[in-house]
């Protein structure tokens, strides 16, 4: 085993989670099996400062469901640290801090079409692209419209971004996996190894409608949605 492998490698994959569902548990599980990841952090967000806008669960709720949905995996675990920040953290200082904290563990950051579609507004954006493993979640098809069907596709993000940083990319886009060759250094993964058709907007609609979200989320996340009442009308 080369000495580059010796590193833990560490998944960390940010988000509201709210709720988390089968399509956040398939894109852990997918790319930690494709970059062997040893480890992948939940990393729920108090408030993001990209959703203030938008009432957001208590950030208690989302740990819980979390802690349930991801119990029986020996892989997946929650970090609390923007949980327990004293102020609202941007993403390029949660990631200093578990750098810290993991050191000399290597990072994967993961995160989703959308979120990489304006990934340009975020704060040192760059440095977050350049400094990390950068894991970018698509679906099948990414080519056309983004996870969320946006008109931010793929190709536009990657455009939007400086030649230095166009150079990182590997697509890996159709399912392949990243070489001994990609690895040796910190790139910008395009993946879409996931296809599951869930997202947390339309998973909070069915339960303001009174409809059944059996299948879309563990059988735990369900029943504590429906035991705290969450995302029912008030």
């Amino acid at each position: 085993m080369n000495e580059e492998r010796l590193r833990r490698r560490i998944g960390i994959y940010g988000g509201t989670f709210d709720p988390v569902h089968h399509g956040h548990l398939g894109v852990a599980e997918a790319v930690s099996n494709a970059f062997a990841l040893d480890r992948i952090f939940f990393v729920p967000a108090y408030t993001p400062p990209h959703k203030r806008k938008r009432m957001i669960s208590s950030p208690f709720h989302r740990m819980a469901m979390l802690a349930l949905a991801t119990a029986d995996s020996p892989k997946m675990f929650i970090s609390t640290v923007e949980l327990e920040a004293p102020s609202r953290p941007y993403t390029i200082e949660t990631l200093g801090r578990l750098q810290t904290e993991l050191q000399p563990a290597r990072l994967f950051f993961v995160m989703g079409a959308d979120s990489f579609g304006d990934v340009t507004s975020w704060r040192e954006y760059e440095a977050i692209l350049s400094e990390y493993d950068v894991i970018v979640v698509t679906r099948p098809g990414c080519r056309g419209h983004d996870a969320h069907g946006g008109a931010q596709n793929c190709e536009e993000a990657v455009g939007a971004l400086a030649p230095q940083l166009r150079r990182r990319i590997v697509d890996l886009r159709g399912g392949a996996y990243p070489s001994d060759e990609d690895l040796k250094s910190s790139r910008i993964y395009l993946t879409d190894y996931v296809s599951i058709d869930v997202s947390a907007t339309g998973i909070r609609e069915a339960v303001e409608q009174g409809r059944s979200i059996d299948g879309l989320v563990p059988t735990p996340v369900a029943a504590y949605v429906e035991k705290y009442r969450l995302y029912q009308k008030s």
